[in-house]
């Protein structure tokens, strides 16, 4: 890659870049850059300039990265906060390590010094605590991302993530929660009456802070919020998309809080039907539980937290799984795994249950819930014998170096992060019990074996 000087009138001495490369059609092209006042500049724009047309995994890590988001943005479709909090996150914490390295000489070494500089950063940052761990294990599945973008585009041979091992957890390890007698010490100090009516909100229904501060006029009728808008801020500007999961639905308002709702709607000069009802941003709803708590003499929770708080009171007051998953707008699986260690007794609960129906037998009378579990299973039988992942062991199979290693669930998740195709993997594996995930990477259940055409 060599640079070429030539002089001015002036006598002074500058540099340029002369080549030729292949564009994506297949077609020789040439290209003349001049200007350059240093050799080393005119090499690294000619370098960067050819990187866009690499189809190896020499690139350098940072044109990775620029076709990489350009990727997630055009073909992924990605939301303005996703494509926000990832370039937040590699320009943080991963373009400084890996930026100017060949993407196909980052080995799982490298990984691992990764890991560790992040975790150091993070007590530098936090002296007695460092990063959570669910920020880290979000690190990593960023990083992991990337380079599987990188071995299904570029054919690296494999993802250093893999062999390196996460860091981090998927989940927090408690639930920060107000029990209503904490809530109502803490919204007495609200002096606010728009503060004292988005926490109202979030306490009483259980909304997101988008979804809160989604709500317009028309969206608020017959005591229902009718979620379908999600406030977002972006780089970009402001956005309204879709609620989580992209899942419309409508949240009953208690009477007393309807009526607090209605009344401030009304007071809202010259509002259109279509406008915002709350006009502050989601710093304000941090700030102001932090100083709101602070008043009470209590400790602060997440904002989001507020949302967590009001599953617990529903499922205090005796409500079913099913009825929380349809209020908040989660699947029940995901509600479920996030908030059944709060029911109460459910050991005992199950085992008397099993106790009287190893006495008595199945009753004819089913409560609401037993029904529609009942529902379930048999729509269930209906459909393919799927696979359950929990327990089974899983095969990675390389067809091409005949390399075979024996995985667990987890691990399996882990590799398949943020991948285009991880949903088709998930659900690959569910339904067939095998996925091709990419040309050097087969999954299948150790139970099922693998298809005969890959062996």
């Amino acid at each position: 890659m060599p640079a070429y000087k030539y002089t001015l009138k002036s006598g002074k001495t500058m540099w340029y870049a002369n080549f030729y490369y292949e564009d994506w059609t297949g077609t020789n092209q040439h290209k003349c850059k001049r200007g350059f006042t240093r050799e080393k500049d005119a090499k690294e724009w000619e370098r960067t300039f050819l990187d866009k047309y690499s189809k190896t995994p020499d690139i350098r890590f940072d044109s990775l990265f620029e076709k990489y988001m350009e990727y997630c943005k055009v073909v992924k479709k990605l939301s303005g906060t996703t494509i926000d909090r990832k370039n937040n996150q590699f320009s943080t914490h991963i373009l400084p390590f890996f930026g100017k390295r060949k993407t196909n000489e980052i080995e799982a070494i490298d990984v691992g010094n990764w890991q560790a500089d992040v975790k150091l950063k993070g007590y530098e940052e936090f002296p007695t605590i460092g990063y959570k761990e669910t920020y880290l294990k979000s690190l990593n599945a960023e990083l992991s991302a990337i380079f599987n973008f990188a071995v299904k585009f570029y054919k690296l041979p494999q993802n250093p993530c893999i062999p390196a091992g996460s860091m981090g957890k998927s989940k927090a390890d408690a639930m920060q929660i107000w029990t209503l007698d904490q809530y109502n010490q803490f919204i007495s100090f609200e002096n606010k009456d728009y503060g004292k009516l988005a926490f109202d909100l979030f306490f009483w229904c259980g909304i997101r802070e988008g979804e809160l501060l989604g709500l317009s006029p028309s969206r608020v009728t017959d005591h229902n919020l009718h979620i379908e808008d999600n406030f977002q801020q972006t780089s970009e500007g402001d956005v309204m998309n879709l609620p989580k999961n992209k899942k419309k639905r409508d949240v009953s308002v208690p009477d007393f809080l309807y009526k607090r709702l209605v009344a401030y709607i009304d007071g809202l000069y010259g509002i259109e039907p279509n406008d915002r009802i709350f006009f502050f941003k989601r710093s304000f709803l941090q700030k102001e539980i932090k100083r709101v708590a602070a008043k009470a003499g209590m400790d602060p929770i997440r904002v989001h937290d507020l949302r967590h708080s009001h599953v617990s009171l529903l499922i205090e007051m005796g409500y079913n799984i099913f009825m929380i998953a349809d209020r908040i707008g989660d699947t029940i699986q995901v509600t479920m795994d996030t908030y059944a260690h709060l029911y109460p007794d459910k050991g005992t609960v199950i085992a008397t249950g099993l106790h009287n129906v190893g006495i008595d037998g199945l009753s004819a009378n089913k409560t609401t819930e037993e029904q529609l579990l009942g529902l379930l299973k048999e729509i269930q039988e209906t459909l393919p014998a799927y696979n359950n992942f929990v327990g089974n062991e899983i095969i990675v199979w390389n067809p091409a170096t005949r390399e075979k290693e024996v995985i667990n669930d987890e691990q399996f998740k882990e590799r398949i992060a943020g991948a285009d195709n991880e949903n088709d993997a998930i659900h690959g594996m569910m339904h067939d019990g095998f996925y091709e995930f990419s040309h050097s990477c087969i999954f299948c259940f150790a139970d099922k074996g693998m298809p005969a055409k890959y062996l």
